[in-house]
């Protein structure tokens, strides 16, 4: 009876030792995945990567980033709807995550109340862009040109539905003008190869997408759907200068499952917080004309909750008319 004892007790002293992957003390256990429902080689995928890749090292696990592409971004979301809430998988939402997909509401299964928001990271206007063998290389020229000829002056958006198409309809509408939409679905990535190509004229999406061809000369922003010019691309005029009320972009929203445990997402948000305050992201963000903007925890939630209630009026303003 007294060894019984002693080993009862000594398995007892061992059993806080035993703890799940998820406690506190031995997150992270193992791999954390971030999908980005996106192409590689897209403004989203990169900024995730870049962030994710400074996190890593305050999170003390292993991180990497996994392309799912498909439906608007909704593909990739469903994954880290249906993925096991323990803190292992991490989801990069942006507005057709948060807008288009709910709005359509073509997948019954898919809905935002299955995540909680970690932060958002950014916040960026849209902006039109033409190709260095454009007919047109300002505003004024572009508009004139939709105006001679019609339909003929070809646009680059994202998806039929996305806030680019929403962007380009709400121009339309306020200059009088047609043009010929051509939808390249997942991001920036296949609208970057349409503009070197000469597919289209135009494309819309953000300064900071686009990166790369306009430090190149490739591409040139002519318009940007903002109320302020960009502090990396000052040159490019803002749609209020022109007396235009259009102002619209994307984001990137980081969440995980909604019964994710809260010690693995104080966790997630600490080294998120960390990263983005870091020179090393700060200073590529300016470089490259992304806009950083933290919100995170219930006033991220808040944020969603506003922002699909003034967007969903509008679109259905423009449906309307």
């Amino acid at each position: 009876m007294r060894n019984t004892l002693a080993c009862l007790a000594i398995l007892a002293g061992a059993l806080p030792l035993m703890t799940a992957p998820g406690q506190a003390q031995d997150y992270p256990a193992k791999d954390v995945r971030v999908v980005v429902p996106w192409g590689a080689g897209g403004g989203t995928d990169a900024i995730t990567r870049k962030i994710t890749t400074i996190a890593e090292s305050e999170l003390g696990g292993t991180m990497y980033v996994e392309n799912v592409e498909g439906g608007a971004s909704a593909t990739g979301v469903m994954e880290v709807m249906n993925s096991t809430a323990d803190g292992y998988t991490v989801g990069a939402l942006t507005y057709d995550s948060v807008v288009t997909v709910p709005r359509q509401g073509l997948l019954s299964s898919y809905s935002l109340d299955k995540l909680v928001p970690i932060a958002r990271i950014t916040s960026e206007p849209d902006a039109l862009m033409v190709g260095k063998n454009a007919p047109f290389q300002t505003y004024d020229e572009m508009i004139a040109a939709a105006k001679d000829a019609p339909g003929e002056v070809r646009v680059g958006i994202q998806n039929i539905g996305s806030r680019t198409h929403l962007a380009m309809l709400r121009l339309q509408e306020l200059t009088g003008t047609e043009f010929d939409l051509i939808a390249y679905p997942g991001g920036a990535a296949p609208q970057k190869e349409a503009l070197l190509s000469g597919e289209v004229d135009a494309v819309v999406t953000s300064l900071g997408d686009f990166a790369p061809l306009i430090q190149s000369g490739d591409a040139k922003g002519v318009i940007e759907f903002s109320e302020s010019r960009n502090p990396t691309y000052s040159d490019v005029p803002t749609t209020k200068e022109k007396d235009l009320d259009l102002q619209i972009g994307s984001f990137i929203l980081l969440a995980v499952p909604a019964d994710t445990p809260e010690a693995a997402r104080t966790a997630l948000t600490n080294a998120y917080k960390t990263a983005y305050d870091s020179d090393a992201f700060q200073s590529w963000v300016s470089d490259i004309g992304v806009t950083p903007s933290w919100i995170a925890g219930d006033d991220a939630g808040k944020w969603v909750e506003s922002t699909q209630t003034e967007l969903f009026q509008l679109m259905d303003e423009i449906e309307g008319k």
